[in-house]
């Protein structure tokens, strides 16, 4: 088994005995990941409470028939190493054009100086180093997965 294995099946079981839980008798379930692009510098304003939303084009969950988030859900977020570091829950979840995406969201995602203006920048060309990747040009009506969290444990 991987470090990064025991790193995130020990935050699981330590997350549920805060709660009360047994890790044989719960139905909570989670998914682990980590941040694509900077993942450690992204997953520091998560643990500071800085940042609370992420954004993902709506095209990867079409292509790679991936479930949308969905509000309640349990996620283990890792390091760039794949080491767990704190478990988020899903609090919202819109699907919106890029274009749509509001100031408020924006400051959510706690990146840079929290504008929209530097948001779109930074995600415009992440977006489309992405799509690049597959061929696709990135358009700013594109469907963005806007979601909302709270850290639950670190």
């Amino acid at each position: 088994m991987k470090e990064s294995n025991k790193t995130v099946e020990k935050m699981w079981r330590d997350y549920l005995k805060s709660t009360g839980e047994d890790i044989k008798n719960t139905e909570k379930k989670y998914s682990s990941w980590g941040f694509g692009q900077d993942p450690d510098e992204l997953l520091e304003l998560v643990i500071k409470g800085e940042k609370t939303a992420t954004a993902s084009l709506h095209y990867w969950y079409e292509v790679e028939e991936e479930e949308l988030p969905k509000v309640g859900e349990l996620s283990i977020v890792m390091d760039s190493n794949y080491i767990a570091k704190c478990i988020i829950e899903t609090r919202k979840v819109d699907i919106i054009p890029f274009c749509n995406v509001s100031k408020e969201f924006a400051f959510k995602e706690g990146e840079g100086d929290k504008s929209l203006e530097y948001w779109r920048r930074v995600h415009i060309n992440f977006f489309d180093d992405e799509l690049k990747e597959v061929g696709k040009k990135f358009i700013e009506n594109m469907l963005v997965v806007c979601e909302e969290f709270k850290v639950v444990y670190k």
